[in-house]
C-alpha cells in the first residue's frame, strides 16, 4: 500500500536523519535507488523526493546527476577573510584537496571583471577555469582573472597548485588584502555540469578581489560552491 503526504515525507526525513547520525549510513555512502527507497517506505517517489530534497537542504544528503543520492561528508570550514589557500585550508582539516585545471587562456576582460578590477573593455586578462575537490568529491568550480602585467609567463606554470604558492615562489608577490562578497545562487549550466548537479541547483557564489603587498589589485575570483560543501566562518578583532 502506497502512503502519500507531508507526514510521510517528514517520517522518511526523520528516519534517514537518525540513520546518518547513528552512523548506519556513512559519509559518502550511496543510498539505494529512489525506486527501492519508495518501496521500503511504502510511499510514492514524489513524496520520497520531497524528503530527500529536505535532507539535501539540511546538508545531510547530496545528489549527483545520473548517479543518485549520497550521504554528505562533513562540511569544510571556510573563512574567506584569511589568506589560507585552498589546499592548505583543506589539508589542515584532515581532508584531501585536489585542483584540476580545465582551461587557461588570455582573453579580453568580460564586463564582470572590468567592474571588479577597474580595467577598461578589451583589456587582456588571464582567465583560469579550475575544478576543486575534497576527498575526490567535486565541490568548487572557480574562475580566476589575473592581471598579466604582474605575472609574465604565468600560463606556463603548474596551475593545479594554489595561486598564492605560485605568486610567492615565482614572483615574490603575496596576498595582503581581500574584499569578498557572498551570494546564494542557482548554479549556472557550466558550474552545475562540473559539480555534477542539475542546472539551477542551490549553490554559493563567493567573489573576491585581491591586493598584494604593494597595494596593487592583482586578481579576482568567482567561486561557485556546492551549497552543502562548506560552512562560512569569520572572526572580527
Amino acid at each position: 500500500m502506497m502512503i502519500t503526504g507531508s507526514a510521510t515525507s517528514q517520517r522518511i526525513r526523520q528516519s534517514l536523519c537518525e540513520q546518518i547520525k547513528k552512523g548506519l549510513l556513512l559519509s559518502g555512502k550511496r543510498l539505494p535507488s529512489e525506486r527501492q527507497l519508495s518501496e521500503a517506505f511504502g510511499t510514492t517517489r514524489i513524496t520520497l523526493r520531497e524528503a530527500l530534497s529536505a535532507l539535501e537542504a539540511d546538508g545531510l544528503l547530496y545528489r549527483e546527476d545520473r548517479r543518485g543520492w549520497f550521504v554528505s561528508p562533513e562540511r569544510i570550514v571556510y573563512n574567506p577573510t584569511t589568506n589560507s589557500n585552498f589546499h592548505q585550508m583543506v589539508s589542515e582539516q584532515g581532508r584531501i584537496a585536489k585542483t584540476q585545471l580545465l582551461n587557461a587562456s588570455l582573453i579580453m576582460a568580460p564586463a564582470k571583471v572590468q567592474h571588479l578590477l577597474g580595467v577598461q573593455p578589451k583589456t587582456p586578462i588571464y582567465r583560469l577555469q579550475r575544478l576543486r575537490s575534497v576527498d575526490k568529491r567535486s565541490v568548487l568550480y572557480v574562475e580566476n582573472y589575473i592581471q598579466p602585467d604582474y605575472f609574465p609567463g604565468l600560463l606556463d606554470k603548474n596551475l593545479e597548485q594554489s595561486l598564492s604558492v605560485i605568486y610567492q615562489q615565482y614572483y615574490d608577490i603575496t596576498y595582503t588584502n581581500t574584499a569578498f562578497q557572498l551570494y546564494p545562487i542557482g548554479l549556472h549550466d557550466q558550474a552545475a555540469s562540473y559539480l555534477k548537479v542539475t542546472q539551477g541547483s542551490s549553490g554559493l557564489l563567493v567573489t573576491r578581489k585581491n591586493h598584494d603587498q604593494h597595494r596593487r589589485l592583482i586578481d579576482c575570483d568567482f567561486e561557485y560552491w556546492r551549497q552543502d560543501a562548506i560552512v562560512i566562518t569569520a572572526e572580527t578583532r
